[in-house]
C-alpha cells in the first residue's frame, strides 16, 4: 500500500525573500520553531539556509485538504524537507518527502 501523501500550506512569508520567489519545484526544509513565541507548534520554513516562512497553523490560513503545523509537529523529526507544488499570490503548497 502507497503511502499517504501529506501537503502543507506555506504563508506569513518573510518580506525579502517572499512568495514570489517560491516556484513549482523548489525544494525547501522545514525545521520546528522551538523558541517562536506566538505558537508552540511552529514550524519554519528555510530555503537557501534562510528562514523565509512558516507552515500555517490557523483554520484562517490552511488551505483545504493540507495539514496545520499542529497537526504535522509530531509526524515530523526536527528537520525535514518538502517540495513546492503549487504557488499563488497568497500562500505555496507543498508535499512533504518521504
Amino acid at each position: 500500500m502507497d503511502k499517504e501523501k501529506i501537503y502543507i500550506t506555506i504563508n506569513h512569508l518573510d518580506e525579502q525573500t517572499g512568495l514570489f520567489s517560491l516556484k513549482v519545484n523548489d525544494e525547501l526544509v522545514l525545521m520546528k520553531d522551538k523558541k517562536n513565541p506566538y505558537d508552540d507548534e511552529a514550524i519554519a520554513v528555510y530555503r537557501n539556509d534562510l528562514k523565509c516562512a512558516y507552515v500555517a497553523n490557523s483554520v484562517c490560513t490552511v488551505a483545504r485538504g493540507t495539514y496545520s503545523a499542529g497537526r504535522l509537529y509530531d509526524k515530523i523529526k526536527e528537520k525535514a524537507s518538502c517540495i513546492v507544488r503549487f504557488v499563488t499570490q497568497e500562500e505555496a503548497i507543498a508535499e512533504i518527502n518521504g
